[in-house]
């Protein structure tokens, strides 16, 4: 399952580094759209912040500190630096998961969710963000 997870999660960051260099330039991912709660920065930072934490610091004792409202306050970072989070992410979810034992995920749950559901959980959470990312950038490039 670990390695499935690690499959997706790698498959999905690269898919969210695609989108943000597919916005049209640096202002465009912190373009706000009536109707959307968040550019497409904040979610990126979001989804960056979110695998650091529960991956990176949580299972793998990466010491990363999390700061979610920085996610969500944050405006008009350069491109590059957004995607400097999500390469960190990435590194973060490899580090962790193709190193893991399937014993660690019996560890207490750093989510409700708990253990192996946990992952699956930010499988989804990916998932579902990055088609917010998706729908923001062609709607502000439409």
């Amino acid at each position: 399952m670990i390695k499935s997870v690690l499959t997706v999660l790698a498959r999905d960051l690269d898919t969210v580094a695609q989108e943000v260099r597919l916005y049209p330039g640096d202002a465009a991912l912190w373009a706000k759209v009536d109707g959307l709660g968040n550019p497409g920065g904040n979610l990126v930072l979001h989804l960056a912040g979110n695998l650091q934490h529960f991956i990176g610091a949580q299972l793998g004792h990466s010491g990363y500190l999390r700061d979610r409202d920085r996610e969500f306050k944050v405006r008009d970072l350069p491109r590059a630096q957004v995607l400097q989070e999500v390469d960190a992410a990435a590194r973060a979810v490899e580090a962790t998961l193709s190193t893991l034992d399937p014993g660690d995920l019996d560890q207490p749950p750093a989510t409700p969710e708990g253990g192996g559901r946990t992952l699956v959980h930010l499988c989804a959470h990916l998932a579902y963000h990055l088609g917010q990312v998706n729908y923001h950038r062609r709607t502000i490039s439409a």
